[in-house]
């Protein structure tokens, strides 16, 4: 888990985990920037720092699930619909991937 602060307030977050086990994939999770703060280049700086941890960089797919305001921007970072499948799922959320 990485954590952007301006002074002492929390204004952006992410993680990167392993994928259910998977020692040849990886998830990005509860990536997060407040309102205020969004356009400004957090979330892409966030996705950079996510993309050089060891998480990251041991798998061959990393998968994101998104909502549907941030299916663009995971877009525009190199990700794609997985399997295709640009409905969201029961989760109501979209599930995007990068292969590496």
């Amino acid at each position: 888990m990485y954590v952007v602060c301006e002074d002492s307030q929390i204004i952006g977050c992410g993680a990167v985990a392993g994928y259910w086990g998977s020692t040849t994939e990886s998830v990005l999770l509860t990536i997060f920037v407040l309102p205020e703060y969004q356009g400004k280049g957090i979330g892409r700086k966030i996705i950079q720092t996510l993309e050089q941890d060891e998480y990251f960089l041991r798998a061959k797919r990393v998968e994101v699930p998104a909502s549907i305001t941030a299916v663009e921007f995971y877009r525009k970072m190199g990700y794609d619909y997985k399997n295709g499948i640009n409905t969201v799922d029961d989760e109501l959320l979209y599930r995007l991937e990068k292969f590496r």
